[in-house]
Parts: C-alpha cells; sequence; structure tokens
C-alpha cells in the first residue's frame, strides 16, 4: 500500500509531521511518492532539519527574504517537481525553517500540489515531549503525523532514548528511569499537551509508528496502535503501522474498526 492512500492524501494537503523516530526520513518518502502525481511538492520545516542530500530532493532553495525565496520558488516550480525551502544553513549544518504563515501563502499557489512540514525537533530520538514553543504546525494544516518509534516500546525514561524526559514524566507521573509501556506512549500520543500538542482542530490525525521491522516490533506496534485507537481520540480514527526507510513503507493500517 502506498503512502498516499494510507494516509488518504489528496492534492492541496498541507501535511504537518510531529513527534520522533524519523520524521525527516518520512517527508522526504512522501514527496517522493507525492512527486509523481504532478504539480509541485514543497518539502519544508518550521523549525530546523539536517541539509537534505541531494538523493532526497531534486532542488534546494535558501533564502532568509520571504519575497525573495517566493520569487525564487516561482521561478523553478513549473521545472521540478519537489522542492524544498528553507531559510539559512546554521553552522551546526542543520537548516533554519520558514514561518507558519510563509507555509499558508505557499498552500494558495497552483503550483504546489502538496506541503509536507517537519513541524517538531526530537534529537533523533524515538519518543519526546513538546516543549511550552512546540510544535510549530501551521494552521492550515490538513493532515498531522505524529511519529513514535516502536523500538520506545519498553524502553527506560532516560536522555538516552527520549527528548526531554523531564517533561515526559511530567506528563504521563511517571518517574525518571521507569520502562515505559505501550499504554504510556498511547496516552502521549492522544493528550492535549502531548505529541500531538497545537495540531489545529480541522485536522485529521494520523499516528504513523515507524520501525516495525525490528525485532517483534509488527506485534508491537499492533498493540500501541490498538491502545492509541482505544483512547478515543475525535480526530484519530486509524494508525499506520510502517518502516520509513523502506522502499514501501507501509506495512500496515490499522482503523478504529478493528478494536470495536
Amino acid at each position: 500500500m502506498t503512502l498516499k492512500k494510507a494516509l488518504d492524501i489528496r492534492r492541496g494537503e498541507v501535511i504537518s509531521l510531529v513527534g520522533g523516530g524519523g520524521k525527516t526520513t518520512l517527508m522526504f518518502a512522501l514527496a517522493r511518492e507525492l512527486a509523481s502525481a504532478g504539480g509541485c511538492v514543497v518539502t519544508t520545516t518550521t523549525t530546523k532539519i539536517l541539509e537534505p542530500l541531494p538523493s532526497e530532493t531534486p532542488l534546494l532553495l535558501l533564502e532568509k527574504n520571504e519575497q525573495e525565496l517566493m520569487r525564487l520558488f516561482l521561478d523553478n516550480a513549473d521545472r521540478y517537481r519537489h522542492i524544498t525551502l528553507a531559510s539559512d544553513k546554521l553552522a551546526s549544518g542543520k537548516l533554519t525553517g520558514i514561518t507558519p504563515e510563509f507555509v499558508a501563502k505557499l498552500a494558495r499557489l497552483r503550483q504546489v500540489s502538496c506541503i509536507v512540514v517537519e513541524a517538531d525537533g526530537a534529537a533523533q530520538r524515538s519518543l519526546k515531549a513538546p516543549n511550552p514553543t512546540e510544535p510549530v504546525i501551521p494552521l492550515n494544516t490538513s493532515l498531522v503525523i505524529p511519529m513514535v518509534g516502536v523500538d520506545a516500546v519498553g524502553c527506560r525514561l532516560t536522555e538516552e532514548d527520549v527528548f526531554r524526559p523531564e517533561i515526559v514524566s511530567n506528563l504521563l507521573g511517571l518517574p525518571l528511569g521507569e520502562v515505559i509501556s505501550p499504554d504510556a506512549i498511547a496516552f502521549l500520543l492522544t493528550r492535549e499537551q502531548g505529541i500531538i500538542r497545537e495540531s489545529p482542530e480541522q485536522a485529521r490525525i494520523v499516528p504513523f509508528i515507524n520501525k516495525v521491522d525490528l525485532d517483534k516490533g509488527l506485534s508491537k506496534g499492533r498493540d500501541l496502535a490498538d491502545k492509541i485507537l482505544a483512547m478515543r481520540h475525535p480526530q484519530i480514527k486509524q494508525v499506520v503501522l510502517g518502516q520509513a526507510r523502506s522502499p514501501e513503507p507501509v506495512i500496515e493500517v490499522i482503523s478504529q474498526k478493528r478494536i470495536r
């Protein structure tokens, strides 16, 4: 099954990725697939990302001035089916992103078929909780994809495995160093101040459980998906299990019907 079908993506969508466990990889996997449908797919961030490789994006445009960045985009949008936009490159090698308001301007352009935004950072951990300024989700987002690596199930609540473990500890009431259960992750993912914090009310929310190719990953992923859906969040109707690095990233889709 394709990502487009699993996530029910339509032309004109603004897709925001939050959480941990493979957002950048999934962003470019989505772009590769969606670019084949015509129009120009924009990938970007409202926070920071590592500079993409040429294999990940055909064109990277860097410009601090939004008017100039828009001009550069329009000059290239009819020639490229996938363009990555950012405002600047830091000494660390990371790229700083664009504003949510600029995302809204891009979404109104006829040349743009979809926009995929990495709206959160997780320092390459499989699980995280947002601080009070995160995530930075554009208000016109139509699809939020909160990500969790299945390897977070059973790990300990430490800096080694979790980004901002102190915030996770406060949200869950779980002491630092304790084992993280599937129920705890499901709670973190569905609570208002958890991973999906600041998700627009009109957006669909489809969690993506990544790395299910790991040992016992599929069974752990199914269990976690059932627990997420059991929370009955009104915007979450299904959960996708997958491996973002695979040529075929979708392994299984679990819907609300399964747990009725």
